[in-house]
């Protein structure tokens, strides 16, 4: 499946590094939803920072679905809402959830 991303390669600037990967749907990185709920887990391996990015748009049919969402570097979902940066070094079993200032709150996971 070739996907079409909607910010270009050549516009994605370095925010963040060594931070591994992590899991964003295509709602983000193909449509350009922004991020609104992101939560974080025990990584699965090294190169794997825990990390998982929704928009909130996402039916459970839709998350079912592993086609709608692939692991990127935190470098380039940074990218798409750098206001996730500072949320980054947050511990396991973090979660945040975007308020309708348009700020990032902590929520229960």
């Amino acid at each position: 499946m070739n996907k079409k991303y909607f910010l270009k390669t050549e516009n994605i600037k370095p925010l963040v590094y060594g931070h591994g990967g992590g899991i964003a749907t295509d709602m983000i990185m193909v449509e350009g939803k922004p991020i609104n709920y992101m939560y974080r887990e025990e990584p699965n391996d090294p190169s794997d920072s825990g990390w998982c990015f929704m928009s909130g748009y996402e039916s459970q049919e839709y998350l079912d679905n592993p086609d709608n969402m692939a692991i990127y570097d935190l470098n380039t979902i940074a990218n798409y809402s750098p206001d996730i940066v500072p949320f980054l070094e947050a511990p396991y079993s973090s979660a945040y959830e975007r308020n309708e200032a348009g700020k990032f709150f902590a929520v229960e996971n």
